[in-house]
């Protein structure tokens, strides 16, 4: 059996946006990304560690990781 490689992060820094924006954008790069891909969203609006989550599941995402960062989140989402 092949392994395949491991699947590239996309990138959102969201740093310096508030509520709506972070989760506005985790939306349109999840769209974006096929299935099973990873979207890691870097935040500092502390409302981003409530709406993610619950944006996740409303959408069918999986969070895979919350990470608190210096000032800020690192989510990692994948799309389902």
């Amino acid at each position: 059996m092949v392994a395949s490689p491991p699947q590239a992060e996309v990138l959102v820094d969201a740093r310096g946006h508030r509520c709506p924006v972070p989760t506005l954008r985790l939306r349109k790069a999840l769209a974006a990304a096929p299935a099973g891909a990873r979207v890691r969203l870097l935040a500092d609006d502390p409302m981003a560690r409530i709406d993610v989550p619950h944006f996740a599941a409303e959408v069918g995402a999986v969070s895979l990781a919350r990470d608190d960062l210096d000032g800020g989140f690192s989510f990692l989402i994948t799309r389902s």
